[in-house]
């Protein structure tokens, strides 16, 4: 058996620095890719973690050597006490980030500021109002939008997550690299994923090499420049030379980030998933309220994590519905 130095690395050396915390399981948008045509049910509200055991838990793990925690949901600006688990976790001496489809967050800018929270995830699948609702069930394109222009005139380093579906979105690859042109942002093109309720299918995805082949037919093969990564990293990064931002491509089912993953969630009503894929999860808060140690049970489960997607290293595996749709659908893991 392996020695381990640190409670939060695993049995393939790899040490989880990373935490993301899904605050809800409440969205107010219906993205298909996320959430099941007909809902999920929700989490009884006392299953949840409150303000308090959020703080206490991720104190924990920064206690542990986590020095970044990603705030998630459902959309976690439907939490109203969301001004205060973001004022109490700055206390904590991590780097803390937020994803966000952006709906609400002009309401927030001064909380964001005030607690150093500066680095913003959008999500954004389209340029175009109509398939913007086609996706999201929504109309609330123009409001996701604006909100993208005042993070960056705020000064926030800003990220737009594009979840790629084929025969919807990958003729809008280019166009949102144009937006790169005189944004500061970084566009993040994502492999569609298997969960329950999506009707994933693999002939559904743009993989890492479709997406550069929309790339040079849209610009000159000698403008695409490949930047240099951030230690775990999970995007392969570029640049269209002149242009004041970037892209990648996070191509998480065909050329997968495992053997660098420092990555580990927890879910809104308290349990830990190892992998984004794994089908299994610890329940943290019932030991937690009952007074019990959580560290020997967060140690177990870091040791548990299987080499690759937890467990699916195949395309044969992921391709398998009896086990993909054993994982929970993507709005109660957190994104």
């Amino acid at each position: 058996m392996i020695e381990h130095k640190n409670i939060l690395e695993d049995d393939f050396g790899r040490n989880h620095t990373y935490l993301r915390i899904s605050l809800t399981e409440k969205c107010n948008l219906r993205c298909t890719y996320c959430m099941p045509i007909n809902g999920v049910p929700l989490t009884p509200k006392s299953n949840l973690m409150t303000s308090t055991e959020v703080f206490e838990i991720a104190k924990i793990f920064a206690d542990s050597g986590v020095n970044k925690i990603r705030l998630t949901g459902g959309e976690p600006l439907l939490r109203k006490d969301f001004p205060e688990i973001v004022q109490n976790l700055s206390k904590l001496n991590v780097k803390i980030a937020l994803t966000s489809n952006a709906v609400l967050i002009d309401r927030y800018i001064d909380d964001l500021k005030q607690y150093g929270i500066n680095d913003i995830n959008i999500s954004l699948d389209t340029l175009a109002t109509d398939k913007f609702l086609h996706i999201a069930k929504r109309d609330q394109f123009k409001k996701v939008y604006d909100n993208l222009i005042l993070l960056v005139e705020e000064g926030f380093k800003v990220k737009v997550n594009v979840v790629l579906i084929k025969g919807f979105n990958e003729n809008e690859i280019v166009d949102f690299i144009k937006l790169t042109k005189d944004l500061p942002i970084s566009i993040r093109f994502i492999e569609f994923m298997p969960f329950d309720g999506n009707k994933w299918e693999k002939d559904k995805m743009i993989s890492y090499q479709e997406v550069m082949g929309f790339v040079e037919q849209g610009f000159e093969k000698n403008a695409i420049e490949r930047i240099e990564d951030a230690k775990n990293d999970t995007a392969k990064n570029y640049q269209i030379k002149g242009f004041q931002g970037s892209f990648g491509v996070i191509s998480s089912v065909t050329n997968p980030f495992c053997d660098s993953c420092n990555r580990i969630r927890l879910t809104a009503d308290g349990k830990l998933k190892n992998c984004l894929f794994s089908s299994t999860e610890t329940d943290l808060l019932t030991q937690f309220r009952e007074g019990k140690s959580i560290t020997p049970i967060i140690q177990k489960v870091i040791r548990q994590k299987h080499k690759m997607r937890g467990g699916m290293d195949s395309i044969e595996k992921l391709e398998n519905p009896d086990l993909h749709q054993q994982n929970r659908s993507m709005i109660t893991i957190g994104g």
